[in-house]
């Protein structure tokens, strides 16, 4: 008599995960080879006709009177005196840190008052918002020269002319490229973080001030630099109101060296290009320093705008 043996089935194995196979190259044809060739041949091309002219200067303060127009990239004959006789014929300091004055004034002011003003036409509601917005912009539509007399009317009543206030005190009521840059990356900020807020008790300077200018950086950063670059090269408005040395900015310093060293005077262009070398390398290391933070808020503003 045989006994009822259990039989116990087999497990079932396990599947196993798929071998993940190395990815395959995809050959790059001999066309498209070519094409990045071509590009980066073109984009080298660009970039030396470029840099020339500011290589061309660099080169040109280091030679004497007599070799500046040489067109030789490796001055003949090498000297630091003309590094020496700029600081000596102009007050070249005093120009530096007025324009460092103006320059940090009135970036800051149109950054902050262009920030509050794309801020309220991002966040609030409200009727005529649209046409309101448009007058804004429709004031990018005038031409310098309309406001130019009407403006200097004003600080000459107020008394400013000769100093300089003008040079920055005009920021401080925004500037419309700078507000519609800033309100197109404010209306992609997530709007219930901003009710959260509202719900814990924050009022509307903190919503602006803790919420939406640090969410904001980039876009902050590409107004700060621009700004900075078009104050510290702005010679109109210097010419217009600084009447006296000890004011003159770096643009308005340079066309006194000029009128004084340059055309109908003693032709002493190696002071003027000297002069010139001195005072473009706070914008090249300014952009040097901040062209990771120029590309990003560019590349957010339009991804998001």
């Amino acid at each position: 008599m045989s006994a009822d043996v259990d039989v116990v089935p087999a497990a079932a194995p396990r599947p196993q995960p798929p071998v993940a196979r190395p990815a395959r190259r995809r050959a790059t044809s001999p066309r498209r080879r070519v094409v990045r060739w071509v590009v980066g041949i073109a984009l080298v091309a660009a970039g030396i006709v470029f840099a020339y002219p500011f290589v061309w200067l660099i080169s040109a303060s280091f030679k004497p009177r007599g070799e500046v127009f040489d067109n030789r990239l490796i001055p003949k004959t090498f000297t630091w005196d003309n590094y020496v006789q700029v600081w000596q014929e102009a007050p070249l300091a005093l120009w530096l840190l007025n324009t460092a004055i103006v320059t940090v004034l009135a970036a800051g002011a149109v950054t902050i008052s262009s920030a509050m003003v794309a801020w309220g036409f991002s966040y609030y509601r409200f009727r005529g918002r649209g046409v309101l917005f448009a007058l804004v912009l429709g004031s990018m539509m005038l031409p310098g020269a309309v406001t130019m007399i009407p403006t200097f009317l004003i600080w000459n009543a107020l008394g400013q002319v000769g100093s300089l206030t003008p040079m920055w005190a005009h920021n401080l009521f925004g500037s419309a490229f700078y507000i519609f840059l800033l309100r197109q990356f404010m209306l992609a900020l997530p709007r219930d973080l901003f009710d959260a807020a509202r719900v814990d008790g924050a009022n509307a300077w903190q919503l602006f001030w803790r919420i939406a200018l640090p969410l904001s950086r980039p876009a902050i950063a590409v107004t700060l630099v621009f700004e900075v670059q078009a104050v510290w090269t702005d010679l109109m408005r210097s010419l217009i109101y600084l009447r006296d040395a000890s004011t003159f900015t770096i643009p308005r310093g340079l066309k006194a060296l000029v009128d004084a060293f340059g055309f109908g005077g003693e032709w002493h262009w190696e002071i003027l290009v000297t002069a010139s070398v001195i005072t473009t390398l706070p914008m090249i290391v300014l952009f040097f320093v901040a062209q990771r933070h120029i590309v990003e808020g560019v590349v957010a503003g339009g991804v998001k705008g």
